[in-house]
C-alpha cells in the first residue's frame, strides 16, 4: 500500500469517529456546558456535578441523556429533549474524552 492509499483508508476508518467527537463537542457546548462547565468540571453552585473523570460508561451516559434515571434532579430525571440516541451518544462519545 502506498502513501496515498493509507492515508485514504485511515480516513475511511476513523473520519467518521472524529466526526462524531467534533458533533460530541458541540452537543456537549450547547446542552451541557452551562450546568457542567465547559471542560466537565461541574458547578458546586448550582450542584452540577463534574463530569470529566466520571466512572459511567458510554452507554449508561447515553441511556441516562435518552432515557432520564430517577431519583436525579431536572433535566436528568426523563430524557433531555431534543437528543436521539446518536447524538446523546456522540456527546457520551465526548464527555468520556474529558481529562
Amino acid at each position: 500500500m502506498n502513501m496515498k492509499s493509507s492515508l485514504a483508508m485511515l480516513l475511511l476508518v476513523a473520519g467518521p469517529a472524529l466526526w462524531a467527537a467534533d458533533d460530541g463537542a458541540a452537543l456537549y457546548k450547547t446542552k451541557c456546558a452551562a450546568c457542567h462547565g465547559a471542560h466537565g468540571e461541574g458547578k458546586p453552585a448550582m450542584k452540577a456535578p463534574a463530569l470529566k473523570g466520571t466512572a459511567m460508561t458510554v452507554d449508561q451516559l447515553s441511556d441516562q441523556l435518552t432515557k432520564g434515571a430517577s431519583g436525579k434532579r431536572a433535566p436528568h430525571n426523563k430524557a433531555m429533549s431534543g437528543l436521539n440516541e446518536a447524538q446523546a451518544a456522540a456527546i457520551a462519545g465526548y464527555v468520556k474524552t474529558l481529562q
